[in-house]
């Protein structure tokens, strides 16, 4: 990035130190999957809006939100990272192929999209020699899948992994709320905000780190984990009424439980945000030819 005046523009670590905080609303939690101290990723955010001559952030003691010009910005932020990320892994392409057997992990939630394209790279000649292996994993599992090595790419949900290449991003919509069968709110529909206090909540994982501010204040007492990464065995603890939990429109439309209601969950924009991920390293054809085929299948499907 260069102006026209010949003057570098801003770095990219800070752009994504600005997308990493802006994603958490924190600067600690971002802080800790950039894998950079918090001081650090404050002095890049300090750095970013000097450069820019705009104040990103609105910080008090007790939350950080968005500016206008924030919100602006982050779409072309992360449009931009994410360009660097296919820069660099073309570039790796370009190197020359440097593996042959590829193991795809996937969140189950989307086994769909990771058999569709396991079936378009048999038929497609471009992987001719290439063995892709489905290995389905929640997102800790494909994380130490991607370190072991036993997977060299996986479609997981957000936060993505820092230093690792991400791209062909795509929304999940959170629409209904799993429940015990047969409890007060099994019935409800929609059910609405101010009905979920006094219920302690199961977040999945990718929709914490993108509820938005105000509901993240408005239920973060009732919020017992905030980390759930397998939803199918999450469903076992609703169930056993450990707690209630927002629930993608895919889990709600394949998951038949005779224990576990799904009522349609009267909260606008919660969604988790998937992704395909991958070490730069490894950008080999064959990786190459994931990501083209998973770009392609998303797009055919209409899915942003």
């Amino acid at each position: 990035m260069t102006a026209g005046n010949g003057e570098q523009g801003p770095p990219l670590r800070d752009v994504g130190c600005f997308a990493a905080v802006a994603r958490d609303l924190s600067f600690s939690r971002a802080a800790v999957r950039l894998g950079m101290s918090q001081p650090a990723v404050s002095q890049a955010i300090a750095r970013l809006e000097r450069s820019l001559d705009l104040r990103l952030f609105a910080r008090t003691s007790r939350e950080v939100q968005l500016t206008a010009a924030g919100r602006a910005l982050l779409p072309h932020a992360e449009a931009l990272l994410e360009q660097a990320a296919a820069f660099s892994a073309e570039a790796g392409r370009l190197a020359g192929p440097r593996g042959k057997a590829i193991g795809l992990a996937y969140d189950p939630l989307v086994g769909t999209l990771a058999a569709q394209v396991a079936r378009r790279l048999a038929r497609n000649a471009r992987s001719a020699g290439a063995e892709v292996e489905l290995r389905p994993a929640a997102w800790a599992d494909a994380m130490a899948e991607l370190v072991r090595g036993t997977a060299t790419v996986a479609i997981m949900s957000a936060p993505f992994p820092p230093g690792l290449a991400t791209t062909a991003r795509f929304h999940v919509p959170v629409t209904h709320l799993a429940v015990p069968a047969g409890g007060p709110l099994a019935g409800t529909a929609p059910v609405r905000l101010e009905q979920l206090t006094g219920h302690p909540l199961l977040l999945p994982r990718a929709l914490w780190v993108q509820l938005p501010g105000r509901l993240r204040t408005a239920l973060q007492r009732q919020v017992v984990a905030h980390d759930v990464d397998d939803l199918a065995a999450a469903l076992d603890l609703v169930a056993a009424g450990r707690g209630l939990m927002p629930a993608p429109r895919l889990l709600a439309e394949t998951v038949r439980r005779p224990d576990i209601g799904f009522p349609p969950l009267g909260l606008d924009d919660l969604r988790m945000t998937y992704g395909l991920v991958w070490d730069r390293e490894n950008a080999s054809a064959e990786v190459m030819a994931i990501v083209q085929t998973v770009q392609e299948a998303l797009r055919r499907r209409g899915v942003t």
